[in-house]
């Protein structure tokens, strides 16, 4: 099989970890891991004196988490919309009743920064909700940029980084964020099911919201302390974690982020050449979004029959290839010769 999707391919030491008995996790062994995994986690984001929230969800999960403790604690939020996952926060906040107002961005376009901040000028919220990469489209939106408009009008930050973390540069403590979201199946590529949730040290001591139970800010960090969750753990995919950061910290992020760059950019060349457009104005270096000529109603069921996975993009003729998890330039070339042959094919 290869995997272009979230998780990629893994490395099959990975993988070999869900392959033996579970150990139980009420134990000092697994609250170490667990400790441990959090000193990982802080130094690969950057974030010092940052704690961090682990849940058995999904990334989705952890948005609902913030909206609840955190988001509800505020008059307003002020939301970036430039696809289907920024427009999450504000279904998020609709369903809890909290005041937002929108900031709509066209498909796979960058922000108008001076609008942008014009419109918070404006709007006067005391809390930001975005994504940095917004996968969906495969647009990039600059965090620094953003950041300085918060810094200036005293707005708290959050952002959704769960296709930027290790695909991207992100400094937490240098951007002065205040929550970062992430999950396990994208920058870390392990199995999908834990999501990650950092806080910085600005926000820690607030009254969280408790608005509710299993997500309950308070109650996690107060297990946390022992190296705990309140409730029963993924306990293998925590394994799959605490290695997973092990290899990434030997690396360094500056490494991963180089490797996942070239990638990006080897099969963006192959998509110049093929003649495939890449709307997305800055793209991350997680995807590539692109358009194909022909057969694009074909193109990703036909490639499942090769046992080979890509995301469809939600518009006609458009998918997305990630570039995280095991990849070399060879399965590119592959991937983009099947991707031709399909186009090209003639239907009766």
């Amino acid at each position: 099989m290869k995997s272009y999707v979230f998780p990629g391919n893994i490395e099959e030491e990975i993988l070999q970890i869900n392959n033996g008995q579970i150990p139980y996790m009420r134990t000092a062994a697994f609250s170490a891991l667990v400790k441990e995994s959090e000193q990982m986690m802080l130094q690969l984001i950057n974030c010092k004196k940052g704690k961090v929230i682990f849940y058995t969800a999904s990334g989705t999960g952890a948005m609902e988490a913030v909206v609840t403790n955190f988001v509800t604690l505020k008059k307003k939020a002020f939301i970036i919309s430039g696809g289907s996952f920024g427009h999450r926060w504000k279904s998020l906040c609709d369903y809890y009743a909290c005041p937002n107002e929108i900031f709509e961005v066209p498909f796979a376009r960058d922000i108008d920064y001076d609008k942008l901040e014009s419109a918070i000028i404006e709007s006067q919220p005391d809390v930001f909700l975005c994504q940095h990469h917004e996968t969906s489209t495969g647009q990039l939106f600059n965090l620094k940029k953003i950041s300085d408009i918060c810094h200036k009008y005293n707005v708290s930050l959050v952002v959704d980084v769960i296709s930027s973390f290790l695909a991207d540069p992100l400094d937490m403590d240098a951007l002065g964020i205040d929550i970062c979201i992430t999950s396990s199946q994208k920058g870390l590529n392990i199995a999908p099911g834990l999501s990650l949730i950092v806080l910085a040290e600005s926000v820690q001591n607030l009254p969280y919201a408790r608005k509710g139970y299993y997500f309950d800010f308070a109650e996690n960090l107060k297990n946390l302390e022992r190296g705990q969750t309140p409730y029963s753990p993924a306990t293998t995919l925590f394994m799959q974690l605490h290695a997973r950061l092990k290899m990434d910290i030997e690396k360094g992020t500056d490494a991963i982020v180089d490797e996942v760059r070239n990638k990006a950019h080897y099969f963006r060349s192959l998509c110049k050449k093929n003649g495939w457009e890449v709307p997305a104005e800055v793209p991350s270096n997680c995807i590539t979004g692109f358009f194909v000529h022909k057969n694009g109603d074909i193109l990703f069921n036909e490639l499942l029959k090769q046992d080979i996975y890509i995301m469809p993009g939600g518009t006609p003729h458009y998918f997305r290839v990630s570039h995280l998890g095991v990849q070399s330039k060879e399965d590119l070339d592959e991937l983009a010769a099947r991707i031709k042959e399909i186009e090209n094919y003639k239907l009766n």
